[in-house]
């Protein structure tokens, strides 16, 4: 279980970079609120990006971005509902994974922007 975190921490550091290194500005990471847990807020231009980080260490068990289920995203949203009401913001909001796999010490990076809607 301890690699496991290891490496999801990692999988967080490593797309807190990506998204920096393409002109996202990080605002929270890590945003809980009841049984929910942000991974990253960021900011682009007008648009509020709620990003969900899924590391593994393989994808042989499917893409980590299959690992969203409805459940989560209505965790997400409700979490992020909140975050808006707490900062008075007014910003559209768009929902991204970004996944992480690890293979053998490389590291592959995927954006996935409008992962998925809000209901």
């Amino acid at each position: 279980m301890a690699f496991h975190n290891e490496l999801g921490k990692k999988g967080e550091e490593l797309a807190k970079e990506f998204l920096q290194n393409v002109g996202y500005t990080i605002l929270e990471s890590n945003f809980v609120f009841q049984k929910a847990e942000i991974d990253i807020i960021a900011q682009k231009e007008d648009t509020l990006i709620v990003v969900e980080v899924k590391t593994r260490s393989s994808i042989d068990f499917g893409n980590p971005q299959d690992f969203v289920n409805p459940k989560k995203i209505k965790l997400l949203v409700k979490a992020i509902d909140e975050y808006v009401n707490l900062k008075n913001l007014d910003l559209s909001i768009r929902f991204d994974i970004i996944s992480v796999v690890h293979d053998k010490g490389n590291f592959t990076i995927e954006h996935f922007e409008d992962a998925f809607y809000h209901f």
